[in-house]
Formats: structure tokens, C-alpha cells, sequence
């Protein structure tokens, strides 16, 4: 297994260096499909903002259309999915309480994985434990469960005392102090949905530890400390991609079928950041397109006037009492449409980037003597961070 992984990591290594000017780009700067190939700028041109909405959420239909572009990309290897060891028995309603659908999936999936061992349990980023308690309840394991957020913890503990679960809340703030007095060796540490950053210190730790057993399924690869991605591994460094944390975003734009409101804020939400960016450049001559931060989608629903005002402060601007908002909204258009092409094919590079990522932590842990996996534990729909990282020391 660890020369397939070294082999994967580096024909991934390549394939993403080979492309490199498709996916490493910010396609809001950009006023034109910014690529020298007439043949792939004449296909992106015909294609109609439905057609490319399908492409975007089709991988065979992402096949059809660019296989001829990319043949190396196209020719990866697909992540195997994990086998299901057995089917498990319906939990009591009791326990499914207050979990949502897809969450309930997504743990139900997760337990499909679990070894059969009966090591003490550690859930990192545990929420309210609901992970955690299930875990306690099906395998019979006593978990400890970390989180940050004290009323998180004191609503799990409440739950597992209500059910006489053998399940014990630490609050703790994993990022500023490590756990040495928590982790042991005889011990299996899981994390469902750990961000970037704690799911990073999450498996450094537990290599500080020599814990025996771990599952990792990671998600928002790009909320980290530093502007730049720190690979783990020994191979990554020498294949250093040089991801910022725009690069790493791209990793999480890949979306479950969304209702139709979601989808129109969305929508707006572009069409508003790219009026305002043509506001911005016409008051000050700056060309270069400048970012704003993430905003709450509230903001989408009112007016463009108000966005642009709040856009505003954010660089120091003053803006002139009365907007054309028409003007700018409608030259908005032609660079979303811009936007939308460019973006269908940068997004065919999320999954393989995500598994670059992946493989670097998997490779990290086998350095230090683990034997490590990388598997698909559920379906996309279920959620699309459905990479899960298994290692046994």
C-alpha cells in the first residue's frame, strides 16, 4: 500500500503541475477566459449557463466534454470506495433525536468503517458528541469527547447521562494547548468534519502520542494559520504546490444539489461582488481586482446600494451619494458569465487537488509507522468531503 500511495501522490503531483494554469488562478480578476487554447475558449462559448451548471455537477459529463483537453487528468485512478464490513442494526429513535438527515448519514456511514477493536474512543471537534454517543452505544466503548465550545459540551453531557452512555466531555481549545494528558497510545481518535487547521494538529498530536487507531474525514482544507498550506509529508515538500488559501477554497466549492433560494443568493451574490469590484476600479483606476471578506448571505437579500456601501469600508472607500446601480450590474453580467466558464473548468480539478491533500496527511502518518488508507465512506450527495483517512499503527 504505501509504494500505491507514493505512486498516486506522484502522478497527482504531476497532473496538477502539468495544468497548472487552469486551477491556480483567481477567476474573479479575470476579464477574459484567460487560456490560449482557440479550441477550448470556442467550446466554453457555446456552452449556455444551464448546459455548464450540468457540466458543473456531472463528473461523467465533465468527461465528455474536456477528457480531449486534459487526457492526464481524466486518466487518474478513482479513490476506491470503502467496503462495507456489514450491515448495522436501526439505532433507537431515541438516540437519532435532533440529528440531521444527512448528518445521521454521514455517522451511520462512518460506523460502517469501524474496526473491530474495542479501544477506548477520543472524537475530536466533537460538537455536541452526537458522533461520539452513537459510537458509545454501538460498539459498547467508553469516548471522551473534545470540544471547544462549552454549552456544545454541556449539552452532550447532559445527552449521554440522559442515556447512560459511557461517553465523558473534555472543553478544550485543541489549537493552543495539546492534549498530552488526553491522548494515549491505546487509543482510537476520530474526527468527522474537522477543519483544516485542527484536523492538521489532530493528526500531529496523535503521532506525538503513538495512538493506535485513527479516522480522519476532513472538510475546509483552507481555514489555517498560515497564507500559504504547510505540507505534512516528506513528498509533498519536495513536490511543494505552493497553495494559498484561495487555492485551497476551491477544494470546498464543490455543492450538493442546493434548494433554489440558495442557488439565486448565490447567484447574486457574484453578480454584487463583480458590480461592485467595476465601481470600485472605475472611482479609483485600481485594475487589479481586490477581495472582500465572507459575508452573511442576509446581505444578499437587500439591496446592491447597501452591499456596495458595506463593500465600501472594507478598502476605505467613499462612494458618490447616488450609484448607477445598472451600469454597473450589467457589466457585472458579461464577467459572470466570464466567471462561470472559467470556473467550470477549475472545477475540474477539486477532487484531485482534495486527494493531493489527502494523500500528503497519509503519507505523514506512515512516515511515522502507520499503515494507511485513503477510501470513499459514503456517497457525494451524502456530502461531497466524503475522503476518509485510515491508519493503524
Amino acid at each position: 500500500m504505501s509504494s500505491t500511495l507514493t505512486q498516486q501522490f506522484q502522478q497527482l503531483s504531476a497532473v496538477l503541475q502539468q495544468y497548472r494554469p487552469y486551477w491556480q488562478l483567481l477567476p474573479f480578476a479575470c476579464d477574459t477566459v484567460p487560456w490560449p487554447d482557440g479550441n477550448l475558449l470556442q467550446l466554453l462559448a457555446g456552452l449556455d449557463d444551464g448546459l455548464l451548471k450540468q457540466i458543473d455537477q456531472s463528473s461523467i459529463l465533465q468527461q465528455q466534454y474536456f477528457a480531449s483537453f486534459f487526457p492526464a487528468l481524466f486518466s487518474l485512478p478513482a479513490v476506491p470506495a470503502a467496503a462495507v464490513s456489514s450491515s448495522l442494526p436501526a439505532l433507537p429513535f431515541w438516540l437519532e433525536n435532533g440529528i440531521g438527515g444527512r448528518k445521521l448519514q454521514q455517522i451511520t456511514a462512518l460506523c460502517q468503517q469501524w474496526p473491530h477493536s474495542k479501544l477506548p474512543v477520543l472524537e475530536w471537534c466533537a460538537g455536541k458528541g452526537h458522533l461520539g454517543r452513537i459510537l458509545a452505544h454501538r460498539f459498547t466503548v467508553p469516548v471522551t469527547s473534545v470540544e471547544w465550545q462549552p454549552q456544545l459540551c454541556e449539552d452532550g453531557a447532559v445527552l449521554a447521562e440522559k442515556y447512560q452512555l459511557p461517553q465523558q466531555f473534555i472543553c478544550a481549545d485543541v489549537l493552543s494547548a495539546p492534549l498530552d494528558a488526553v491522548l494515549q497510545p491505546q487509543q482510537h481518535i476520530v474526527a468527522l468534519h474537522a477543519c483544516g487547521q485542527l484536523h492538521i494538529t489532530m493528526l500531529q498530536q496523535a503521532v506525538q502520542a503513538g495512538c493506535q487507531q485513527l479516522q480522519l474525514v476532513p472538510c475546509c482544507y483552507h481555514l489555517i494559520a498560515p497564507t500559504h498550506y504547510q505540507p505534512m509529508s516528506e513528498l509533498a515538500l519536495q513536490h511543494n504546490l505552493q497553495l494559498s488559501k484561495d487555492d485551497l477554497k476551491l477544494v470546498v466549492q464543490g455543492q450538493v444539489t442546493a434548494g433554489e433560494r440558495v442557488e439565486k443568493l448565490r447567484a447574486t451574490e457574484v453578480l454584487w461582488r463583480l458590480a461592485y469590484d467595476e465601481l470600485r476600479t472605475e472611482l479609483t483606476g485600481q485594475h487589479h481586482y481586490r477581495p472582500l471578506a465572507s459575508v452573511g448571505k442576509h446581505w444578499f437579500s437587500g439591496s446592491f446600494s447597501a452591499f456596495a456601501r458595506w463593500a465600501a469600508a472594507q478598502h476605505q472607500l467613499q462612494l458618490p451619494a447616488l450609484i448607477d446601480e445598472a451600469v454597473y450590474l450589467a457589466r457585472a453580467q458579461q464577467r459572470a458569465a466570464i466567471v462561470q466558464r472559467i470556473e467550470v473548468v477549475r472545477h475540474l480539478f477539486r477532487r484531485p487537488l482534495e486527494l493531493w491533500l489527502a494523500l500528503d496527511k497519509a503519507l505523514y502518518l506512515q512516515q511515522h509507522g502507520y499503515k494507511t488508507r485513503i477510501s470513499e465512506f459514503c456517497d457525494y450527495q451524502i456530502t461531497p468531503r466524503n475522503l476518509l483517512l485510515t491508519a493503524t499503527r
